[in-house]
């Protein structure tokens, strides 16, 4: 069954409804096309609308489609249905998360009477569980992270700042093979590792700061999620203290994760620990998240999921502590759901790094 087959079956579509996809990750996740445009399909029939610019790699990526362009007075909503029409479509589902207002009102303009209702997230239900080509994918991105973290560490020295950590950390990635990078990579360095999305800037390092770096590779579509926090020279005793209480909660949670237990009983534990060592309050973030084409995928490890894990998820469990005027830490690895419980795609090391 193809992945378009499994989004027709899970919505329970009829001969005479068709979808509309806008969003690029799941364009590439339903035809392997990564530029612009629209993806339609429906029962034996599936098309990507897009420019001149993108034909000839639409064909070359997404072979078995029919690739039409848009031209002059011709747009991707007319395309879309005459696609419709030629197949007798006389109802559409598309994508209320992600189409604008003012689109979704073009889209009814010119459909005329093909009527619209939500998709209701349909592909990403499709997506969270990852097949074996996936979680390849994210199992190589992954090791590129951790070879070029081990290369950043000669790097990491008093006087550097944050910036060119990142920058260094960057290069290091593509120097590795990756295709780009999954996120904007994070630096925050001594007091600055209290925000969790720090970005880096012009601190210099110094003697004694813990860094947190928090970045990915992305390869073939997919992306890795790591984050180590290192010290420089000997850190203070309370960072200490909060780095091996951040990693107790990593590892224990780690452990616990195995298909059917859910993602808040998980959530729950990693909080537990860290308010036992008295920083209630300072842990203020889910545990972790689904990774695949997004970076920040469903089902999410946090307060408000009950879902339970199941085989072939990929998530991440990435605890942290973060006290402002004094610093931070998170520590993060990326981990697949197996029928026995789980394994880590992340092998650097975590206990703590004095450099």
């Amino acid at each position: 069954m193809t992945r378009i087959d499994k989004v027709l079956e899970r919505a329970g579509l009829s001969k005479t409804e068709g979808v509309i996809i806008h969003k690029p990750s799941n364009i590439f996740y339903l035809s392997g096309y990564t530029g612009e445009g629209l993806l339609v399909f429906g029962h034996g029939f599936k098309a990507i609308i897009t420019d001149f610019r993108y034909t000839e790699q639409a064909e070359n990526q997404a072979p078995g489609f029919q690739v039409l362009m848009v031209g002059k007075g011709v747009s991707h909503v007319m395309l879309a249905k005459k696609v419709f029409d030629e197949n007798g479509v006389t109802a559409a589902r598309f994508e209320d998360d992600e189409v604008t207002v003012r689109a979704f009102r073009k889209m009814e303009e010119v459909l005329a009477a093909i009527s619209l209702s939500p998709l209701n997230l349909v592909p990403e239900q499709v997506r969270r569980i990852k097949d074996e080509e996936e979680i390849a994918a994210i199992e190589e991105a992954c090791a590129i992270s951790c070879k070029a973290f081990d290369a950043l560490l000669p790097h990491i020295k008093v006087g550097v700042t944050e910036k060119q950590l990142q920058i260094i950390l960057d290069n290091l990635l593509l120097e590795m093979g990756a295709d780009g990078l999954a996120f904007d990579t994070i630096v925050a360095s001594g007091e600055n590792g209290s925000l969790p999305h720090a970005i880096p800037g012009p601190r210099q390092i110094q003697q004694g700061d813990m860094i947190t770096f928090d970045f990915g590779a992305k390869k073939r579509g997919y992306c890795a999620d790591m984050t180590r926090t290192v010290s420089v020279g000997q850190p203070k005793e309370e960072m200490r203290v909060i780095y091996e209480t951040v990693l107790k909660a990593q590892e224990e949670c780690e452990k616990m994760l195995r298909p059917g237990i859910s993602c808040k009983t998980v959530d729950d534990h990693a909080h537990e620990v860290i308010d036992a060592a008295g920083y209630h309050g300072r842990f203020g973030h889910g545990l972790g998240h689904a990774v695949g084409i997004d970076i920040h995928e469903e089902p999410r490890l946090s307060q408000f999921c009950e879902d339970p894990l199941e085989v072939g998820h990929v998530v991440t469990v990435e605890p942290g502590i973060y006290v402002p005027g004094l610093g931070g830490v998170r520590i993060e690895n990326t981990c697949v759901i197996t029928e026995n419980g789980a394994r880590t795609l992340v092998h650097a090391q975590k206990a703590l790094l004095i450099l």
